[in-house]
């Protein structure tokens, strides 16, 4: 398992490493002894899967806190851009984001800390999502951030035709006057 930093803090992208045959495939997508020998500190309880189909925007969503969650991302299936855009004030790169693309192909993991909003778009026909969380989903503390937020800049690699966005995220607001509590 080799843990790249990101250009923002705490946010790091696992490449594990694959042993692939003629039967397949194996690899490690969490070993917590590693994780602690690079300070990487997550302990999670709670595993999530989604499948979506092309142009599907999930996002972009955080809980505050106390029940902030990080969140260890992959995809098994299929290729997404997966974004997480830092929320913590004081931090010198507020307001920023890191995409990275993620696939079942590549096997990449995206570690999203506590103080980060998180998305994703789908790229392939299909895509099957798998997370992983430090915390318990918490909808009295859910918030959001419009994907679309001009502020972010996020190229999300889909064009606007083709986007689908559940309704709910659709009435997100922009992220600045979005709720957030987070620090540095």
């Amino acid at each position: 398992m080799i843990i790249k930093e990101t250009n923002i803090k705490g946010l790091v992208v696992i490449e594990p490493k694959v042993f692939e045959d003629k039967r397949g495939y194996f690899f490690e997508s969490w070993n917590q002894k590693l994780a602690l020998e690079n300070k990487l500190i997550f302990n999670p309880i709670q595993h999530n899967e989604s499948s979506s189909g092309y142009g599907v925007i999930r996002g972009l969503h955080y809980q505050l806190n106390p029940h902030a969650q990080s969140k260890l991302v992959r995809v098994v299936y299929g290729k997404v851009l997966d974004v997480a855009v830092d929320l913590r004030q004081g931090s010198p790169t507020y307001g920023m984001h890191h995409a990275v693309e993620l696939s079942g192909e590549n096997k990449l993991q995206f570690f999203i800390p506590k103080g980060f909003a998180h998305g994703f778009a789908v790229l392939s026909e299909r895509a099957v999502f798998s997370y992983l969380c430090d915390e318990y989903y918490n909808p009295n503390s859910e918030r959001g951030i419009k994907f679309d937020d001009p502020d972010l800049k996020i190229d999300w690699q889909i064009a606007a035709q083709d986007r689908i966005i559940s309704d709910k995220d659709t009435k997100n607001p922009a992220f600045a006057v979005s709720e957030k509590n987070f620090t540095i």
